[in-house]
């Protein structure tokens, strides 16, 4: 083992930048999560799952430029955890109609299994996996 000793703990929180009012929206009425705290002044919202926190930063610009996963630096996608299969196939018809979420794939295995995913942006664009593993 090196002498370099791990001092993290795991992520605190993930921010975020979006068009708040659709992304905080799709957070809490789409999938559930609740509201935790907020910085009107940014602004900006705290949201969480009761395992993680996510705070969704109001991006400046009245146009926001997306992000190319392929040719910017900064976030790929986020991975969300789902508990069941069923509960991955039952969100994913909850949130495939939802206004301004692009579906990029429907559920599918992950390489050759047992994980089950799927992939979506959400209403400001950012790519969101949604993944059961069984493992």
């Amino acid at each position: 083992m090196s002498g370099n000793q791990c001092l993290t703990l795991g992520i605190d929180h993930l921010g975020l930048t979006v068009q708040l009012d659709k992304t905080l929206a799709f957070f809490v009425d789409a999938l559930g999560w609740k509201q935790v705290g907020e910085k009107p002044a940014y602004p900006a919202a705290f949201v969480s799952d009761g395992k993680a926190v996510l705070t969704l930063w109001q991006a400046k610009a009245d146009e926001p430029v997306g992000f190319n996963r392929k040719n910017n630096i900064g976030l790929h996608h986020l991975a969300l955890k789902i508990g069941t299969e069923e509960q991955l196939n039952i969100l994913f018809n909850r949130i495939k109609d939802w206004p301004e979420v692009h579906v990029e794939f429907a559920p599918e295995f992950s390489g050759q299994g047992p994980k089950v995913h799927f992939m979506i942006n959400e209403p400001s664009g950012n790519r969101i996996e949604f993944a059961y593993d069984p493992r």
